[in-house]
């Protein structure tokens, strides 16, 4: 069942098969209260199983990106804060977790849209995204220091992907705030632009010409065989292309090459 999103924390907009998950709380530079973090989660189930989907631009309302954990809101609710704190008993991933990692797990591309504030919580939910675009300006920090806490929301797990671990470190201990001018040139943003919706926008519809399944089947190539062996890499190129070849999208791709004409894709087959 399609739960209902709480329209004051979070929407879902489809623009054709581009869906754009905007966090609303703009009042509060989108800080996250768990209304929202449960609402993003399921905004990122809603998506998963939605395989007409072609891709998805993470982006805030008013001043800010995401300025992180709200916490005054969720410290002050005695009950919601022992829940939040029960959750790193868990032996297993975490509802703030999903927060960044279910994006990883969708099989279209997830691009975040940065501008104004992008915080703790913020930057980690970015950087569950596959592709981080931000204005120059834009406010960055893993701020989880200031608070005399650690990244517990995906952050160590995606960090490894983006930066060395001397810039992670530096990042992390000091909680230094940074530009997305420097982001980029850490690699911790991908491209910096004036109007990051509208570059995002422009990036997904360009990746829409591919067949969605060879699209689908790349990010999670990528994913698993960035890390570990060689062999291992290797034989995770091979599992996923005996996934795409020979499919329908694939014979789609192949007739409209040799007739050179783009011919419309069927929704996606790999979730």
């Amino acid at each position: 069942m399609t739960a209902t999103l709480p329209a004051d924390r979070v929407r879902i907009e489809m623009h054709d098969k581009v869906a754009h998950v905007v966090l609303t709380r703009a009042d509060k530079h989108n800080g996250m209260d768990i209304t929202m973090l449960n609402a993003v989660n399921d905004a990122a189930r809603q998506l998963k199983a939605d395989t007409s989907v072609r891709a998805v631009i993470l982006r805030g309302e008013g001043p800010s990106f995401c300025a992180g954990l709200d916490f005054k809101t969720v410290m002050g609710n005695p009950t919601r804060a022992a829940l939040a704190y029960t959750q790193l008993w868990w032996p297993m991933r975490n509802d703030f977790q999903r927060w960044s990692m279910a994006w990883r797990e969708l099989g279209v591309p997830v691009i975040a849209a940065i501008h104004g504030n992008c915080f703790g919580a913020g930057i980690q939910l970015a950087m569950g995204a596959d592709i981080r675009i931000s204005t120059a300006d834009a406010k960055i920090s893993i701020m989880e220091a200031k608070w005399g806490l650690v990244p517990d929301m995906g952050g160590v797990a995606l960090m490894r992907d983006l930066l060395p671990m001397d810039v992670a470190k530096e990042l992390t201990f000091t909680g230094r705030i940074i530009s997305g001018d420097e982001a980029v040139a850490l690699g911790l943003v991908t491209h910096v632009d004036a109007d990051p919706v509208a570059r995002a926008t422009a990036l997904a519809e360009e990746i829409a010409v591919r067949s969605p399944d060879s699209v689908a089947a790349a990010k999670y190539l990528l994913q698993e065989g960035w890390h570990g062996s060689d062999a291992e890499a290797l034989s995770a190129e091979r599992r996923w292309q005996r996934r795409v070849m020979g499919g329908a999208n694939q014979r789609i791709a192949v007739k409209s090459n040799m007739e050179k004409t783009a011919l419309p894709y069927q929704s996606r087959r790999l979730k």
